[in-house]
């Protein structure tokens, strides 16, 4: 019988992995230029009953440039919202609101702000830039079949984030997220978010995100539908006069 034998370097390197280097393995994966999809946003609150969107949305260079119009329900149709990330400055975002006839800035003392009346804030919108947390690995679990590290992230105090830290779960080999848990200032924890994703092309591709607020016994889930990746979307299509311009299927 053949034996196969794991180099002694591999297995040093694998039991030596620091919380940093499953966190930079998770950033530097590849990701589609751009992607489109259509969104079924279903929130569900404490007594069960449930409100139902659809939104369209398209991202350019890794969710970083992001376009966002809601279609329905008829209350909402026409509500936008741009973001634009920022190197070493504030996140450019704004939220065209028909009814009003205005465009809200979203100011970066407001990125705790619920997004929409969903469990996902401003900031959850945003990328974590890598060297704004501290890491750590808080050992192994298996979810799904599937053995994960169990990572530690806290914000540095001059991120002014709005939660103490995030526990993430990614699968070892592929760096794919499976589960989160985020807690607010006080070590509570807050919000718990599970992902699904599919392989698109070369890319694991979420496909739908279910994010529970526990301590508003409030729950938001998204579907990705029509999911179009690599399209040639023009940075162009990310300004304020495009917010008012529902897209064309």
């Amino acid at each position: 019988m053949k034996k196969y034998v794991i180099p002694i370097f591999l297995i040093q390197y694998l039991f030596s992995q620091t919380g940093y280097d499953v966190a930079t393995a998770i950033d530097s994966k590849a990701e589609p230029k751009d992607m489109k999809s259509d969104l079924t946003m279903v929130l569900t609150n404490s007594k069960g009953k449930t409100r139902s969107s659809t939104i369209r949305s398209i991202t350019k260079d890794g969710g970083e440039k992001q376009i966002i119009w809601f279609l329905s329900p008829a209350d909402d149709k026409g509500v936008a919202f741009l973001k634009i990330e920022r190197d070493g400055k504030d996140d450019e975002m704004r939220l065209w609101l028909p009814a009003f006839k205005k465009v809200r800035r979203i100011k970066s003392s407001n990125k705790g702000d619920a997004f929409m009346g969903s469990d996902m804030s401003y900031e959850d919108m945003t990328n974590r830039n890598l060297d704004e947390f501290t890491y750590e690995l808080a050992g192994k679990e298996t979810i799904n079949g599937k053995e994960c590290h169990i990572l530690i992230s806290k914000p540095k105090p001059e991120l002014r984030s709005t939660y103490s830290q995030h526990r993430t779960w990614v699968t070892i080999g592929d760096n794919i997220v499976l589960k989160e848990e985020s807690y607010d200032r006080s070590g509570k924890l807050l919000k718990k978010k599970e992902i699904k994703s599919q392989k698109i092309k070369e890319y694991n591709t979420p496909v739908e995100i279910y994010v529970e607020n526990v301590q508003k016994h409030h729950s938001t889930k998204l579907t990705f539908d029509g999911l179009e990746l690599d399209t040639g979307v023009e940075d162009d299509l990310f300004q304020e006069k495009n917010l008012k311009r529902l897209p064309r299927k």
